[in-house]
């Protein structure tokens, strides 16, 4: 059966007033195109992608309408977002426990990087004396070279001046690569203290996950 109008609100009062004695019953409303209400039990095929109302048991019960495909496509990337958004508040409450867990003072954090400096520095420093002997052991062969002039280096020489340079280009490349590592050292540390400072000050410590 479908209703319109006039005849729809007198019966969805009807059914207001009688749904303690009709409990069973129930009348599913929507809205045409054309602002005009339709009902029915079960509801009309107009209903079927309409926001509807439902009376039963004297209670009106609004149900959406479903989603169109533009719909769902926002709601499925709102729900990856908040997973995202989700994943990344995880990791950053681990690494705050991590944080608080390995520090007891911001002096604590400086000294952390200084020792971490402190091994770089001593790598380069092996690095720079490798360098200055292969630079002094090049030397060598150039003059070892002259005597060769005008005719072919013997094939030992020329693997010695072959692996000399690639000794020579491995310590200048680790030398080069120190300023950097030292550089992203100290940016670590300095965003360690800076995450430490707010978390102490404010007492924001994330709890440890329960299981």
């Amino acid at each position: 059966m479908v209703l319109t109008n006039k005849r729809l609100v007198r019966v969805a009062a009807l059914l207001l007033s009688l749904g303690a004695v009709a409990p069973a019953f129930a009348l599913i409303t929507c809205c045409e195109v054309n602002n005009q209400r339709v009902c029915g039990d079960p509801p009309p095929p107009q209903c079927l992608n309409r926001q509807k109302t439902e009376f039963k048991k004297g209670v009106a019960r609004e149900i959406e309408a479903p989603p169109t495909a533009e719909q769902r496509l926002a709601r499925e990337a709102a729900a990856t977002r908040k997973i995202e958004e989700d994943k990344r508040a995880d990791e950053q409450a681990r690494r705050d426990r991590a944080l608080v867990g390995s520090y007891t003072s911001e002096k604590d954090i400086d000294k952390a990087r200084d020792r971490a400096l402190a091994e770089i520095e001593k790598n380069a420093t092996q690095a720079s004396a490798r360098l200055e002997t292969a630079l002094k052991r090049q030397k060598k062969l150039e003059q070892d070279k002259e005597f060769y002039l005008k005719k072919p280096l013997p094939a030992q020489l020329q693997a010695q001046i072959r692996d000399n340079d690639k000794e020579i280009a491995a310590q200048q490349k680790a030398l080069q690569e120190k300023d950097a590592a030292m550089a992203a050292i100290r940016a670590r540390f300095d965003a360690d203290r800076e995450r430490y400072r707010q978390i102490t000050r404010t007492g924001a410590v994330p709890p440890a996950p329960t299981f």
